[in-house]
């Protein structure tokens, strides 16, 4: 881990500026060996090479489709975390971080959740994951442009050290990458969406529906038995009432499960009128799963599920797979074993 708080420390008897000079070689030079910053005097160098690495443990699994990279970081404590790097044919750069290992919500469609909880990940751990791309696409002469939130956990069950984490990344004199261009994934936690609504913070907000009703969604996720449809649908509503921002409804198309055209109705009469529109995500199985027999809707399904919503004046979208080869998809992370 790069600990920046051990470097504001080894450097607190230095003129300001040398901490300044330190936080840009790693936040926008992206180096990964202090020998070769060479705004800073040999006598420092020499010092954070000793005491404060710039090594980040980590292996990439690239996809077939070379659209998507994986990544499997080794943390200090000799826990793993997985990441993604989704490369778009528009020059976008997207990563998508992780906020915990494992995950306590265990809902029945993530690999993830089936780890069960081990503990959140600090703001430095998350940046590491972003460095670790930045420092990939440097050697390819590219950059990130994008970061979402959807990896491994729930983000607001670690709502500090995510906020945390978005600061550097938009800092402009860290990542500078706009708040816009950030994205949070929540499976609906409502007293940490209405925090998130008072942050000003200008980033997205997506919310992981996935059902038109409660009996449906508790079936696939089990916080809905804590926190309602209604619930969720109310703090969203104080959000973008708070915000202005436009919030993304996430719904996993499972064959006859949530994808038929009674759900779509329902659907449509449950968010109507609300600042959102919907992402439509085809399920990615995981053929380890042995404990649920969950099937993707069909092209057929999904196309006819959307119309549905577009004729009711809902705005909808559909995800673009990326990784499922190496188990990169949506739903997919987990930690394999350690490097």
């Amino acid at each position: 881990m790069v600990d920046i708080k051990k470097l504001k420390e080894l450097l607190k008897d230095e003129p300001s500026y040398r901490l300044r000079q330190a936080e840009k070689a790693i936040y926008k030079d992206f180096v990964s060996d202090w020998s070769i910053v060479t705004t800073l005097p040999l006598r420092l160098r020499d010092k954070l090479q000793d005491e404060l690495t710039l090594g980040i443990p980590g292996k990439f699994f690239p996809s077939g489709k070379e659209d998507a990279v994986k990544a499997l970081i080794t943390l200090d404590d000799g826990f793993s975390v997985e990441t993604v790097l989704m490369r778009y044919k528009d020059n976008r750069n997207t990563v998508c971080v992780s906020s915990q290992i494992g995950c306590q919500l265990n809902c029945l469609f993530c690999r993830t959740g089936k780890l069960g909880f081990k503990r959140n990940l600090t703001s430095e751990e998350i940046i590491d994951q972003v460095l670790f791309f930045s420092r990939y696409l440097k050697g390819r002469d590219n950059f990130i442009t994008n970061i979402v939130f959807m990896g491994m956990g729930e983000p607001f069950l670690n709502y500090e050290n995510v906020i945390g984490a978005i600061r550097i990344l938009n800092d402009k004199n860290k990542f500078n990458i706009g708040a816009r261009r950030i994205s949070i994934s929540t499976s609906g936690i409502p007293d940490k969406i209405k925090m998130l609504a008072k942050e000003e913070l200008q980033i997205n907000l997506a919310v992981s529906l996935n059902a038109p009703d409660d009996e449906i969604r508790s079936r696939l996720m089990s916080v809905n038995k804590i926190y309602p449809i209604k619930g969720v649908l109310d703090s969203v509503k104080f959000y973008t009432e708070k915000t202005r921002r436009r919030v993304m409804f996430e719904y996993l198309m499972i064959n006859n499960l949530n994808d038929c055209t009674s759900h779509a109705k329902e659907l449509s009469k449950l968010i109507k009128g609300m600042l959102c529109f919907v992402n439509l995500i085809p399920y990615n199985r995981d053929p380890d799963c042995k404990n649920n027999d969950l099937k993707p809707s069909t092209k057929e399904r999904i196309s006819e599920f959307k119309e549905i919503l577009r004729t009711s004046g809902i705005t909808v979208t559909e995800r673009f797979r990326f990784g499922r080869d190496v188990r990169a998809a949506c739903g997919q992370l987990a930690y394999e074993k350690k490097l």
